[in-house]
C-alpha cells in the first residue's frame, strides 16, 4: 500500500505547490480534484498538462488519478431522463479520462452524489439503466488511456443511488468491462450493513482505490470533538485491508480542513504511516 493525499484541501493553491507540500509531508502520490485546476478540463491545454505531469515528477510524487469529477462544469447528471444531459456527462467523463491519462493518473473515483441521485418520477431501475449506459459508453476510452473509473458507494445521507459496495460491484459487473470497477471509502463504509472492516473483507481485494477519512468528515489522525463519534482503529482497518490482498493507493480525503490543510495532511500521514502493517 502506498499513501497519497487528495488535492482539494489546498484548492486555492497552485497544483505545483500542492505537489511540493505533499512530498514534504511524506506522501508518495496526489489525487487531483479537476475543478481546482479548471472549470472544464478541456480548458487545460496540452502544454499545461505536460507541465502538471513534470511538476509532479520534479516533486517526487505520482499523480494517482482524479476525484470530485462532476463539481464542474454545471449541468451534469448520469441518471436523469434528459438524454442530452446524459450525453454531455458521458462526453465530460471522456474528457476527464483523457486528462487523467495525460497527467499520468490511473484511477478516477466517481462519487458526485448530486449528479447521480434519482429524482421522481425516475425509478431506481431506470436510473440504474441510464447510469450503466453512461459508464459503458466511456469504458473503451478508459482502456485506451489505461484509466479505471471506480464507482463510489456513498451513504444514504448523500445520495439515494448506490449506497453499498455490493451495489457498486453489481453495477460494475453488469457493465462487464475491466476499466469500470469500484473503490472503498472509510466514511462511506461506516454506514454500510457490514461496517467498515466487514465491507473491506468482502470487497478489499477487488477495490481499485481506497479513501481514508473519519466518518465525521475529519481527516484521520485529527482530534475528535463531542459528537464526532468514536476514533478509528486504523491499525485494524489497514491490517484487514492488507489481508484481502489490496496493494494499491490509500488516499487521504478529509472534508474538514481545520485548522489548515497542511496540518490535516501531516496528521493523516503520521496516523496512516504508523498504522500500516509491517
Amino acid at each position: 500500500m502506498r499513501l497519497a493525499t487528495c488535492s482539494e484541501p489546498w484548492r486555492d493553491v497552485p497544483i505545483e505547490e500542492v505537489f511540493s507540500i505533499a512530498a514534504r509531508i511524506g506522501f508518495e502520490g496526489v489525487e487531483l480534484a479537476p475543478f481546482t485546476i479548471a472549470e472544464h478540463v478541456d480548458q487545460i491545454p496540452a502544454e499545461r498538462r505536460k507541465a502538471i505531469a513534470r511538476a509532479a515528477a520534479d516533486a517526487g510524487v505520482s499523480v494517482v488519478g482524479l476525484h470530485w469529477l462532476f463539481v464542474s462544469p454545471k449541468g451534469l447528471h448520469i441518471t436523469t431522463p434528459d438524454e442530452a444531459v446524459r450525453r454531455k456527462s458521458a462526453d465530460y467523463l471522456r474528457s476527464l479520462v483523457n486528462f487523467c491519462g495525460d497527467v499520468g493518473g490511473k484511477v478516477m473515483t466517481l462519487g458526485s452524489p448530486n449528479q447521480r441521485s434519482i429524482t421522481p418520477p425516475t425509478t431506481f431501475e431506470e436510473g440504474w439503466k441510464r447510469a450503466t449506459e453512461v459508464l459503458a459508453s466511456v469504458a473503451d476510452t478508459c482502456a485506451k488511456r489505461g484509466v479505471t473509473i471506480c464507482f463510489e458507494a456513498l451513504s444514504p445521507k448523500e445520495t439515494n443511488f448506490i449506497n453499498t459496495a455490493e451495489e457498486a460491484a453489481r453495477l460494475a459487473d453488469e457493465i462487464g468491462h475491466p476499466n469500470i470497477d469500484i473503490m472503498l471509502d472509510i466514511k462511506a463504509m461506516s454506514s454500510m450493513p457490514d461496517g467498515i472492516e466487514g465491507t473491506i473483507r468482502r470487497f478489499g481485494k477487488r477495490a481499485r482505490h481506497f479513501h481514508a477519512n473519519h466518518p465525521s468528515g475529519k481527516g484521520v489522525g485529527m482530534p475528535l470533538a463531542s459528537g464526532d463519534g468514536e476514533p478509528l482503529n486504523l491499525k485494524s482497518i489497514l491490517k484487514t485491508l492488507a489481508e484481502t490482498g489490496f496493494d494499491r493507493w490509500v488516499s487521504v480525503e478529509p472534508f474538514d480542513y481545520q485548522p489548515d490543510p497542511t496540518t490535516v495532511g501531516e496528521n493523516a500521514y503520521k496516523a496512516l504511516k504508523a498504522a500500516l502493517p509491517a
